[in-house]
């Protein structure tokens, strides 16, 4: 038996951040892992959907280079080498995550865990062998969250004609159509690369509008922007008829009072995850569940069992790997008796990577109208923005939501080009409690995208200058 302070059980975004600030922070520290380090986001999420998204914002754009002054000529797509390159990337980052633990001095132990009493864990390595280890300090369990299927809807995942963003991932061509069911940001970034590389793309949703998390203003804009690239969208829907063939899918869907029989080559289901905690050992070691089947944490991050504790998707949304990340870092300070700030959840900033972005923080102004809060509203479109018109990317806006009496930044949404790094200036704004004044204080460069920002929380003050 080998006897750590703490082992990490996943090596995903929350798993190996916190074990390297354990070990930062001088706790002998190990990590289970049963597939690649980095997890779902490096090796079947975050990094290979956007290399992909990548290539499909290269093929748009040179679609346009003519109007540039650059002429290329014909441009062909190939998805299975955006794909074999997506991959490569991934298995970049992952490799990368391997270097920060032996930098760190972080063991990597290769294998399935499963809690065997009291700070103890069993390790099953891939030929079978079967270890046992202490954890003398804490457990912490970060296994993420996995693909799901829609059962209820006849959307069993087949992994050939009915397929999740995994298999997604590993497609050697695009699809000549495909349906995409759930228009959340999984569902929004595979539609955009499926209709970059010339697949017909169908996107279907049960809710109102695609992204219903996000703001309404940026749900519409995205509408607007993917209805103009020839892309079709279902929402308010219901599935109906399924079959799943071994070539094609049929299924009957009924959107906006109006019943339409489709016939697809691939469905790709991309309506949510589940947590992965099954064969931990969860419920022999004392660890709750919530109803969602999510691990119940305190706001120590610790279970209902002593010395075992929970992060990232498996903890509970957001289900996000900076939210992970946080708590990583945050766990870590707490088992090595540090101050920390704690896990601001009412801070998390959200992204989607589809062209345009989308990126948000803090309240939608639907939420500020059901909270009946007094509030003001600053918006800036990119149509109006110099740094936007010189680039050809004028779709969307910055929209700036303020109280009214003391300038508080109660939410900001921004939908357009490169709206995932923009977001951060008022990331830090609300994390340091800045008001809209303060932000228009900051001199904002000329001309850059960002002076969208400085114009929406003018226009919140009611004095707007390029507009």
């Amino acid at each position: 038996m080998a006897s750590f302070d703490v082992i990490f059980i996943g090596g995903g975004p929350a798993g190996y951040v916190g074990a390297i600030r354990c070990a930062q922070l001088g706790l002998n520290t190990a990590v289970v892992e049963r597939e690649a380090l980095g997890g779902t986001c490096v090796i079947w999420g975050c990094i290979p959907a956007k290399a992909l998204l990548e290539s499909a914002s290269i093929a748009n754009r040179v679609k346009h280079a003519a109007d540039f002054g650059v002429n290329v000529g014909e441009v062909k797509t190939d998805y299975g080498v955006a794909m074999k390159r997506s991959r490569a990337v991934s298995t970049q980052n992952s490799k990368g995550v391997e270097f920060l633990f032996k930098k760190n001095k972080i063991t990597y132990l290769k294998g399935t865990a499963k809690l065997a009493g009291k700070n103890a864990v069993t390790v099953k390595a891939p030929d079978g062998k079967e270890e046992k280890h202490e954890a003398k300090k804490a457990i912490v369990i970060s296994t993420g969250s996995r693909v799901r299927g829609l059962p209820q809807a006849g959307l069993e995942l087949n992994k050939t004609t009915v397929i999740s963003s995994d298999e997604a991932l590993l497609l050697e061509k695009a699809p000549k159509s495909i349906v995409i069911v759930g228009a959340g940001a999984v569902g929004c970034e595979f539609a955009d690369v499926f209709n970059a590389f010339g697949s017909q793309v169908t996107l279907v949703d049960v809710m109102a509008n695609v992204l219903p998390l996000e703001d309404s203003d940026c749900s519409k804009e995205v509408e607007r922007s993917f209805k103009k690239r020839g892309i079709t969208i279902l929402t308010g829907a219901k599935i109906s008829n399924v079959k799943a063939g071994k070539t094609s899918v049929t299924m009957t869907i009924d959107a906006g009072g109006e019943k339409k029989d489709i016939t697809a080559d691939v469905v790709l289901v991309a309506a949510g995850r589940a947590p992965n905690v099954e064969e931990i050992g969860l419920k022999e070691a004392g660890v709750q569940l919530t109803e969602r089947g999510f691990i119940k944490i305190n706001d120590k991050l610790e279970t209902a069992a002593k010395g075992i504790y929970a992060i990232g998707d498996v903890a509970g949304p957001p289900m996000l790997a900076h939210k992970g990340e946080r708590e990583g870092v945050v766990l870590a300070e707490l088992l090595a008796g540090k101050s920390t700030h704690g896990m601001d959840y009412g801070n998390i900033p959200n992204a989607t990577y589809c062209h345009p972005e989308v990126a948000s923080i803090g309240m939608t102004e639907a939420q500020c109208k059901d909270k009946k809060l007094d509030y003001k509203v600053g918006k800036f479109n990119f149509s109006a923005n110099g740094r936007a018109r010189t680039s050809g990317e004028t779709e969307g806006f910055v929209k700036i939501i303020r109280d009214a009496k003391y300038g508080e930044i109660l939410g900001a949404h921004i939908v357009g080009a490169h709206a995932t790094e923009l977001i951060h200036e008022l990331v830090l704004a609300r994390t340091n409690e800045f008001t809209v004044e303060e932000v228009d204080l900051a001199i904002h460069a000329h001309p850059t995208l960002s002076e969208a920002i400085a114009e929406a929380a003018l226009d919140s003050l009611g004095k707007m200058i390029h507009a």
